[in-house]
Order: C-alpha cells, then sequence, then structure tokens
C-alpha cells in the first residue's frame, strides 16, 4: 500500500464560470510549498439526559471549505492568484504581455481547485473558493512567496483525478534578491524587512441548507495594511509620519525586462512610531502602515509581465 507523501501531491486550479461548479477542463498546474485547503465538518455533542450516563450519538454539524496556500513568487502562475485576489487584469502587449491588475472590483471570481494525492490514490475537488487575503514578505535574503488564504463552498472525494491533464508553465520562481522597495518613484534605503497584506474582507452567505454548505461568499470592504522596518539612518519616514502626508509605496521583483511583478500602492499612511534603543547595537524602526484609494486611484495596483497570454 502506498503512502501519500508531500513531495508527490499536486494541485491544480481552473477559474469558475458557474459558481460552485467544476469546470471540466481548462486547469493549470499550481506549484505551492505547503497547503492547509480542506474541508471540516465538526460534530455536536447531543445535550439529551435521562437515558443513561453515557454520551449518545452526536450530530453532524455543517461544512466548513477553507484554508492556505503558501506559493511561490512564479512569474508565470502568481497570475492566478492575483485574479483570484484583485480580479481579471487588463492585458497588453505581444511578447511579453503585461497584466494589470487592480483592485476596487465589485466582483471576484471563484475557483475550483484539485488537491491530488496519487498513490492513494485519493483526489479532493474543492469548488466556489474565493481568495480573502494574500500577503507578501520582502527580506534580504530567501526565496519569495506569498500565502493566499481563500473561503471555499464544497468538496468531493474520487479515486481518480477530475482535473485531466493540467497545463504546466514553465517555472520561473524569483528570490528576495530580486527584489526592490521604492517610495515616491526612488529606492528607499536602509529597508530591514518589508510585508504587507491585502484583505477583501470575504463574508459567507450562512444560510440554511440541506446541504450544510454556505451559499456564497460576498466580498466585502478591502483592505491594505503592512510593516516596514528600517535601520534609523534618516528621519524621512518619521518626518512623513508626523506631517500624515501619503507617500507612494512600490514592492518589485525583477527577473528580467520580460518577467517581473510591481506592486504600488500610491497612497500610503505611517503612524508616528517609537524609536526604541534595545542595546548598542544598530536601532530599528518599525512602521505599521496602512493604504487607501483616493480619487479614484486603486489601492494596490499589480503589474506582472510574462509570457502568458491571458489569465
Amino acid at each position: 500500500m502506498a503512502r501519500a507523501q508531500g513531495a508527490q501531491t499536486a494541485l491544480a486550479g481552473v477559474f469558475e464560470s458557474v459558481y460552485g461548479t467544476a469546470p471540466g477542463s481548462g486547469f493549470i498546474a499550481l506549484p505551492f510549498n505547503s497547503t492547509t485547503l480542506g474541508s471540516e465538518q465538526g460534530l455536536l455533542a447531543s445535550p439529551v439526559l435521562g437515558l443513561g450516563r453515557d454520551a449518545l450519538k452526536p450530530f453532524r454539524d455543517v461544512i466548513n471549505v477553507d484554508g492556505e496556500v503558501d506559493v511561490p513568487i512564479d512569474i508565470a502562475t502568481i497570475g492566478v492568484w492575483l485574479k483570484a485576489l484583485l480580479g481579471a487584469p487588463s492585458t497588453s502587449g505581444t511578447t511579453p504581455k503585461t497584466h494589470v491588475f487592480t483592485s476596487g472590483g465589485l466582483t471576484l471570481p471563484s475557483l475550483t481547485i484539485e488537491k491530488g494525492f496519487a498513490q492513494v490514490p485519493s483526489f479532493e475537488m474543492l469548488t466556489g473558493l474565493k481568495a480573502d487575503e494574500m500577503s507578501f514578505s520582502f527580506t534580504r535574503s530567501g526565496l519569495a512567496g506569498a500565502k493566499v488564504k481563500l473561503i471555499g463552498q464544497g468538496l468531493a472525494r474520487a479515486t481518480s483525478t477530475g482535473a485531466g491533464t493540467p497545463t504546466v508553465y514553465a517555472l520561473d520562481q524569483v528570490s528576495q534578491f530580486q527584489g526592490a522597495v521604492k517610495r515616491d518613484a526612488s529606492a528607499l534605503a536602509d529597508i530591514v524587512s518589508a510585508d504587507f497584506t491585502f484583505k477583501n474582507g470575504l463574508e459567507r452567505a450562512e444560510v440554511i441548507r440541506a446541504d450544510g454548505l454556505i451559499d456564497g461568499v460576498d466580498p466585502g470592504l478591502a483592505t491594505l495594511t503592512g510593516t516596514i522596518v528600517a535601520r534609523f539612518a534618516s528621519t524621512t519616514l518619521l518626518t512623513q509620519a508626523t506631517s500624515g502626508s501619503a507617500c507612494a509605496l512600490e514592492f518589485s521583483y525583477t527577473i528580467s525586462g520580460s518577467k517581473s511583478l510591481t506592486l504600488a500602492m500610491p497612497y500610503v499612511y505611517l503612524p508616528v512610531g517609537r524609536t526604541p534603543i534595545n542595546g548598542p547595537g544598530g536601532i530599528q524602526v518599525s512602521f505599521e502602515f496602512q493604504a487607501s484609494a483616493v480619487s479614484g486611484t486603486p489601492m494596490l495596483t499589480a503589474t506582472l509581465v510574462n509570457a502568458i497570454a491571458s489569465y
């Protein structure tokens, strides 16, 4: 009997044309580092008394489908996750293609993702998935990645794949060495690390249904927050925080002129923070920033340059 191993698992995804209904084709292989995607159905203990001291048979509760996927920043497949987070992009160019994703859309697409354990065999088809959050982290070294939290509707298990033969894009993974941070179009110096999270504020439509599933997932108020940690070498950020004015922040990964990802926030506000002294070494200052939309300008614009025709 074969035993399931992470090294031999696979994820394949496709966008749905009908919410909660798995398409029969069009799946794309999705590289990932780890995932907790799945379905849970708890048990309700019976409160009935008078039939002895031993517990009575429990009852099944509602079904919750959700989880997180830790993905590499792969210039090809990151577009799938950005589309799930922000909606379909505007695509232009011949080769390379430029895909521009913007926040603020009223509707979000849903995904079907199959999680495959071919050695068992067991295949879990998760449907009605929408991206609730996506987090990015910029550091000096290491491989670049992102974490995507999803909320779904249903899960069906089978002993054979329903994804067919997924399309496999060549992996164009980036490292933190290829990352950059800019403030008002100029390189931001003395940055130790930075991270930020875009949240769609998804709300489950928890209506009464005979199958125990949610009826859908609706987008709520979107937010974009993050943290910049800088070595204290100038008062540029402190001055901005004190004045209450906004700046533009841009985070990017660049492999070449034809392969890049840029995440732009035109209006970012910094809080007035402390300048702690924790010892004889270098002093670091943290700024927990918030982004906003102003005068119709999106809170977040993601520009992805690659050879993929469309998402």
